[in-house]
């Protein structure tokens, strides 16, 4: 699925419903969730319909035991071995930005 077409709001939406469906899968009501993350049942059904903040969603995933599922939406970028060299040492202190010409 390519979420490029799609508006922020679908997208938020769609991130609910995947909750939804793993929280499911986990066998879990939104009641048992909602006390072991701490968070109200209310917050669990506004993270379910794709309305919450991040912190939420890290919440809920560690309860489902998928918190690992951040790696892909948001994996480490490493230097690469050519970058490395070519850096030999020299550490990026800040970011350029762009250049007005």
């Amino acid at each position: 699925m390519s979420f490029f077409p799609m508006t922020d709001h679908a997208v938020a939406e769609e991130m609910g419903r995947r909750l939804n469906a793993l929280r499911l899968r986990k066998n879990l009501s939104q009641k048992e969730v909602a006390a072991s993350t701490g968070l109200s049942l209310k917050a669990i059904q506004t993270a379910e319909s794709g309305g919450s903040k991040l912190l939420t969603y890290i919440k809920i995933l560690r309860v489902l035991n998928s918190l690992d599922s951040l790696e892909s939406f948001l994996p480490d970028i490493g230097i690469s071995p050519l970058q490395l060299a070519k850096a030999k040492g020299k550490q990026r202190q800040r970011a350029s930005g762009s250049r007005k010409k």
